[in-house]
């Protein structure tokens, strides 16, 4: 009953009675360590595996040392024992092992990993805009001494950031198995603790994350302005760094410039090492397209057409790895040879888009220096007429000079909301039609990021 009794006091009694007493015990596999409960439907598994799994953890090894894992799934019709059958002699003494009482144990498989294979160290292609990063990652991921603490990669979209930090999970994992390894992004961080708090149940959130040997959290910008978060967010950090376990945080710019984040976030995130991942050169470009074809031995991409693409996709790894994949896909489709002639047809859209490609980055720094307030405005939570309308200037020219959706160039200005930028669009076209000066200042900058 020790156990019961535990998660009915950290838990309390009406949480406990309407989604932990439930449970059954279905198993419990002794080479793996593993413990297999079950309730009685797919809805109520999944919510106490999101919110209450860690504690349930917790007090099976408290009371067992010998459990590493405890799964938590939707049980089959057969009724099974109930967790209550797992006791404590009271009248023992308190060094006696729990006995266990269950239906045979069946094995049980490991948990499968949340980090894509494909984001490997090995497939990664290392140069002269991110070899500080990669460097920093791979030996963070070895395990040994380490002389930093965070490691805090910034750089834009599509440059490698995510790459290495599944592989800093992958190689971690492999070198220490049965550690514990956590990858989420900010949003994911701020929406699991905000559903904490709503349900009074922050412990599980705490203790889920705090018991992680390495800790990853991605696009930290998007917790900007949002105080609650923040203030989590500087605890979990400060628990993590004080434990010597592992901390790995990645934004699109570097601490210094990130607008909206608490001074004491930005102290402790430049404590570490701050490597930035620069856009690709040609000659990075071109070895990446080299590496990639190595797995696509079916291809038959001549010398010339991979020149020609990391020559004119210079955006980001991304975009080029995607053109490279609609050559060869389309190739394969069609029957066709890749030549100079199909590449150009088949990137035609894409190619055009590249000849002078407006980034978001180049809009707000145009903007921003037009009305001599700082970038970093741009995703702050200020709603000053001086920074507000220069903002909505500049959401309204993303909108009209780039490709990107309106949830991205939202997620651009600080996380905002894509209606956000829906009504900036609208207030800027109804005042260039009465204001003939914003008129003229948004013709101009168009001018000037048109070239």
């Amino acid at each position: 009953m020790a156990i019961r009794a535990e998660l009915k006091r950290s838990c309390g009694v009406r949480t406990f009675d309407g989604w932990l007493k439930p449970i059954k015990l279905e198993g419990f596999d002794a080479e793996s360590g593993t413990v297999r409960l079950t309730l009685p439907s797919e809805f109520m598994a999944n919510w106490v595996e999101t919110h209450f799994a860690e504690q349930i953890r917790a007090a099976w090894r408290a009371m067992l040392p010998l459990v590493r894992y405890v799964t938590i799934e939707a049980a089959a019709e057969s009724a099974r024992p109930l967790i209550a059958s797992i006791e404590r002699d009271e009248d023992a003494e308190p060094t006696k092992p729990v006995e266990i009482i269950s239906a045979p144990a069946a094995p049980v498989s490991a948990e499968p990993s949340p980090f894509e294979a494909r984001y490997s160290f090995d497939s990664f292609v290392v140069g002269k805009a991110n070899e500080l990063a990669y460097n920093a990652a791979r030996t963070l991921a070895e395990g040994g001494a380490l002389a930093f603490n965070p490691l805090f990669l910034h750089g834009g979209t599509g440059l490698g950031k995510t790459h290495l930090m599944h592989a800093i999970g992958q190689e971690w994992l492999r070198r220490q198995p049965g550690s514990r390894v956590i990858y989420m992004s900010a949003e994911k961080f701020m929406f699991e603790f905000v559903s904490a708090m709503r349900a009074k149940d922050t412990y599980s959130f705490k203790a889920r994350l705090r018991a992680a040997d390495v800790l990853m959290i991605d696009d930290v910008q998007f917790i900007s302005g949002k105080d609650s978060t923040q203030e989590e967010f500087f605890h979990t950090m400060n628990e993590i760094i004080s434990a010597k376990k592992r901390l790995v945080i990645t934004a699109d710019r570097s601490p210094q410039d990130l607008e909206g984040i608490e001074s004491r976030i930005q102290s402790r995130l430049t404590w570490g090492l701050v490597a930035d991942v620069n856009p690709a050169d040609f000659e990075l470009r071109f070895n990446i397209l080299v590496k990639k074809l190595e797995a696509m031995p079916e291809a038959r991409v001549p010398h010339e057409v991979v020149m020609f693409l990391a020559r004119r996709i210079s955006a980001n790894v991304r975009e080029l790895e995607g053109a490279l994949n609609r050559v060869v896909a389309y190739a394969l489709l069609t029957g066709r040879e890749i030549d100079m002639a199909f590449t150009e047809e088949t990137l035609a859209d894409l190619l055009r888009a590249n000849q002078r490609r407006i980034t978001i980055d180049e809009i707000q720094r145009r903007v921003s220096d037009h009305y001599r307030i700082r970038q970093a405005e741009m995703s702050s939570a200020r709603r000053a007429r001086e920074v507000a309308r220069p903002r909505q200037i500049a959401m309204y020219l993303a909108k009209q000079l780039t490709p990107r959706s309106l949830p991205e160039i939202g997620r651009r200005f600080g996380g905002r909301d894509h209606t956000t930028v829906i009504h900036a669009v609208r207030q800027i076209e109804k005042l260039r039609q009465s204001d003939a000066e914003l008129d003229a200042d948004v013709r101009l900058l168009m001018r000037q990021l048109e070239g």
